[in-house]
């Protein structure tokens, strides 16, 4: 499959603490460039969170948002500590026991005492577990998001291809004739300039000049590249760059086959032709 850099995709997870949330979006880039977002309390989950997303791409600039919304308290009340508050009934025996006039805890000084309420809170494995299983969840939508893109992005390159190869086989016959009448004309004009001169100097000349103005070659060329453009796409993958090599040796042949003719349907042709080269260069710079 050819996968698009472009993509977005969010989902989140409920836990007992609050509400953890995670999107992913990215753009085209030359490399693969990973920034995370998030707070400091979840900064210990960056390096498996972003060896999760290196694992599934190679390109693309990469935006990793995580955020962790605590339960309201209405939602999420209070409890006592027991641990600490047996702990505090022992110290107050204590001290009573020593100094039997002191006054003991009452519950107000129970309850303003640090530790006493605490409300629940998530471990960080909990966390750690939770995060992973959204990334999860998010790669795998993001990946069909891309996908998607991408199989757009293919039809679009296929249709351009196909469009190259109609303008080849089009103007692949007028290269004859106008050879031909290119010759005819360049010796008219070699022998008045020439005045009589060698005939077979001016044979020699004319079928230097001829040589120079074949594009056969150049046609052949093109077709090479597109039949490898098809190959390429068909096989799928990470491929961006291999096709982005291909729109630069395809804009050589088209330039030298419009640099070349010396026919008037040729030269539009190869201008048809660097414009719909250029149209798969520019989508092809999304393509991961």
């Amino acid at each position: 499959m050819i996968y698009s850099m472009t993509g977005f995709a969010a989902a989140s997870a409920e836990l007992d603490a609050g509400s953890l949330a995670l999107d992913l979006r990215a753009v085209n880039h030359r490399y693969l460039d990973i920034q995370m977002r998030m707070p400091d309390e979840l900064r210990p989950l960056e390096p498996v969170l972003r060896e999760a997303i290196a694992a599934q791409m190679t390109r693309g600039k990469v935006e990793c948002r995580v955020g962790f919304t605590a339960r309201h308290a209405a939602q999420n009340p209070a409890r006592l500590n027991q641990a600490l508050l047996r702990q505090l009934a022992q110290w107050n025996d204590e001290v009573q026991a020593v100094l039997p006039e002191s006054r003991s805890l009452s519950v107000a000084d129970i309850l303003r005492w640090n530790g006493v309420l605490e409300s629940a809170s998530v471990s960080g494995e909990a966390l750690r577990t939770a995060a992973l299983q959204v990334l999860q969840q998010v790669l795998g939508e993001f990946a069909a998001a891309r996908g998607r893109e991408g199989e757009k992005l293919k039809d679009f390159l296929l249709q351009r291809v196909a469009q190259i190869g109609e303008l080849c086989v089009a103007v692949a016959p007028r290269i004859p004739a106008a050879i031909t009448a290119y010759e005819e004309r360049l010796a008219a004009r070699l022998r008045e300039a020439m005045q009589g001169g060698d005939e077979e100097r001016l044979r020699q000349e004319i079928t230097l000049f001829a040589s120079k103005v074949d594009v056969d070659e150049e046609l052949s060329r093109l077709q090479a590249h597109l039949a490898e453009m098809r190959r390429v796409l068909d096989k799928g993958g990470a491929v961006g760059k291999r096709l982005d090599f291909l729109m630069q040796e395809l804009h050589r042949e088209a330039n030298t086959l419009g640099s070349k003719s010396v026919d008037a349907e040729v030269s539009r042709a190869a201008m048809e032709m660097k414009i719909l080269i250029e149209q798969m260069r520019e989508q092809i710079q999304n393509i991961e």
